[in-house]
């Protein structure tokens, strides 16, 4: 008996994946109690460096909320910037013209080749050299800069990809009851693509998250990350009981992303599922006439 993907495991194989389980399994219980021990030995476990986190809200109100708080900010407004540019300089790679593909295309690859931590250090530089934002929102402004401009031009390749996955009969189609090439663009193929590029776009959005931790690390940012430091500093050494719960946090932000990204996908599938009705000759000249010239009717697509 078999599978669409794989033949059925046979006696023999499903004795090994069982013992290969086990031994993974006991593997693991004894990585978490070496972790478990070493920290115990070192007095990270002890209750007073957890007690902050666990007996009331002044590490959370003090210090990890306006961190988090300035995460949130970089991250939401760098993705609200990249995601439009990148989808434009995406399209903009798979355009006709030479003078419009060839410039883009050699700025995405050169901003994808360099890495963020380099171009938020440039950023920083070139606002205190060339503009009047003061000292106290110079980080601000560098770690948007570095996120936007790196991650731009990654979301740019997988728009680019996602559009050229489609069947070339999906664009043929579309040209052949009348519809210009931006309508087919914008009506055709972008919806299409969405659903298949969403994934990768979270993705893409979860690492804009975690990277604001390196403006907080280099360019001495107020994130989330960097609270972690501050935190441990008043509290007496407790570092690692710190940086579980900021941890805990990165986890929830971007387990909820990634969720909301699956639920979304999910229900776009839906929407998209075929009715099963046949379109007949009348129909398709209504749909040529109305997306191409506006009007609809047989009239409109003469």
């Amino acid at each position: 008996m078999s599978s669409v993907l794989y033949d059925a495991q046979g006696p023999r194989a499903k004795r090994r994946n069982v013992l290969y389980t086990a031994v993974f399994l006991v593997a693991f219980a004894a990585v978490l109690w070496w972790v478990y021990k070493a920290l115990d030995d070192k007095g990270q476990l002890e209750w007073v460096l957890w007690k902050p986190f666990f007996s009331g809200t002044e590490a959370y109100s003090t210090y990890i909320w306006p961190g988090l708080q300035n995460t949130l900010k970089a991250a939401a407004l760098a993705m609200v910037i990249a995601l439009p540019l990148g989808a434009t300089l995406g399209i903009a790679r798979l355009s006709d013209h030479l003078w419009i593909r060839v410039p883009v295309g050699m700025v995405v690859e050169f901003f994808r080749a360099i890495p963020v931590l380099v171009l938020m250090i440039f950023g920083l530089a070139l606002f205190a050299q060339y503009t009047d934002v003061s000292s106290d929102d110079r980080p601000f402004y560098a770690v948007v800069t570095g996120l936007v401009l790196y991650n731009a031009s990654v979301l740019a390749e997988i728009v680019r990809a996602g559009i050229l996955a489609l069947p070339k009969g999906q664009s043929e189609a579309a040209m052949a009851i009348g519809l210009r090439k931006n309508q087919v663009m914008r009506l055709i193929l972008l919806p299409q693509s969405v659903t298949a590029m969403l994934p990768a776009i979270v993705s893409q959005l979860v690492v804009i998250v975690k990277d604001t931790a390196l403006g907080g690390a280099v360019l001495t940012y107020p994130e989330l990350l960097a609270s972690a430091n501050t935190m441990s500093g008043y509290y007496g050494a407790n570092i690692i009981a710190s940086l579980t719960i900021v941890a805990v946090i990165y986890v929830i932000i971007n387990f909820s992303l990634t969720s909301f990204a699956s639920w979304l996908e999910g229900r776009l599938r839906r929407r998209k599922k075929s009715t099963g009705a046949v379109l007949g000759p009348e129909d398709m000249v209504n749909i040529a006439g109305t997306a191409a010239t506006g009007a609809g009717g047989a009239g409109g697509a003469s």
